[in-house]
């Protein structure tokens, strides 16, 4: 079984930072949003966005994995 890796998906909202981590995890869009704007309400905002900012900039795209 191969792994795949972590990058911004296609699928954006914003910059693909959760749909990127479902994909990964196996998991729902909807489900991996919903979980981030839950975290992100209950620690205030800023850790949230903060946590979205790094992702985005450590992500990368899609297209620019080279397998």
């Amino acid at each position: 079984m191969t792994k795949s890796r972590l990058t911004r998906s296609k699928n954006k909202a914003i910059a693909g930072v959760c749909a990127g981590l479902a994909e990964w995890l196996g998991w729902d869009i909807a489900l991996v949003r919903i979980l981030y704007l839950v975290f992100s309400v209950l620690s205030a905002g800023f850790p949230g966005t903060l946590l979205y900012i790094i992702l985005w900039i450590v992500m990368p795209d899609d297209q620019e994995v080279y397998y």
